[in-house]
């Protein structure tokens, strides 16, 4: 079986080194280990495939970083601007951006999750479950500042499975995919975005504030779909 369906499991992007693809393992073990989910067949299932995912790819993944490498180390760093009087600035500074190029503003305040620094009870839940959600949330927030969405998604969506009456998970669940579909757009990714935006009002129709930053993207969305066919 080809290595991108087992990184696709896991919630990760092909290439994804071992130490991404250990991480996302343990977060999904953590949601769907049989233990945690006594009789749920489907919660087993997710398991089996997660660990097969996990085993296949530690056996085809190097397992030893590069001494003196972090793993942000193969990011490309981002260029630096020249000197303000300089000719590349001069010239930069006459040169016309156009409109679908233009940097577009951070997500509103209302779909951030980075800075919440608490976690509701579970309704019902064990202190297992508070225990298992307050983790989850931390690797979720992790996963959002760095803009790793994929994994994100994979994290949000075993959640939602595993808490399907929690308020405050749903409402995680619609952040993520809004965040998502926004940076999409900024990509020029229109076609998925609109399927994040999409899923993002389907899995929280009824939050007021999440549901206007979706509006607003629909709206930049239409008018960046118009600009192409233009």
């Amino acid at each position: 079986m080809a290595l991108a369906h087992h990184y696709r499991i896991l919630g990760l992007r092909t290439g994804a080194s071992f130490d991404d693809v250990k991480l996302a393992y343990r977060n999904l073990a953590r949601l769907y280990h049989p233990d945690l989910n006594p009789g749920n067949d489907q919660a087993k299932e997710r398991f089996i495939q997660a660990t097969q995912a996990y085993e296949a790819l530690a056996a085809a993944l190097p397992k030893v970083a590069v001494p003196g490498r972090s793993p942000q180390s193969s990011v490309p760093s981002k260029p630096q601007a020249p000197p303000a009087n300089s000719p590349q600035a001069s010239a930069r500074s006459q040169t016309q951006i156009p409109e679908t190029q233009t940097p577009k503003p951070a997500p509103a305040a209302e779909t951030k999750l980075e800075n919440t620094s608490t976690v509701q009870p579970v309704p019902g839940g064990s202190p297992v479950d508070q225990n298992l959600k307050v983790t989850s949330f931390e690797t979720l927030r992790h996963l959002l500042s760095h803009q790793r969405f994929p994994r994100a998604v994979a994290l949000v969506e075993g959640l939602a499975q595993r808490f399907p009456e929690d308020p405050e998970v749903r409402q995680w669940h619609a952040i993520t995919y809004y965040r998502w579909g926004h940076d999409l757009l900024n990509q020029g990714n229109l076609k998925k975005a609109e399927a994040c935006l999409k899923k993002a009002c389907r899995v929280d129709p009824h939050n007021k504030s999440l549901g206007q930053a979706i509006q607003q993207g629909f709206q930049r969305l239409a008018q960046l779909s118009q600009n192409s066919v233009a």
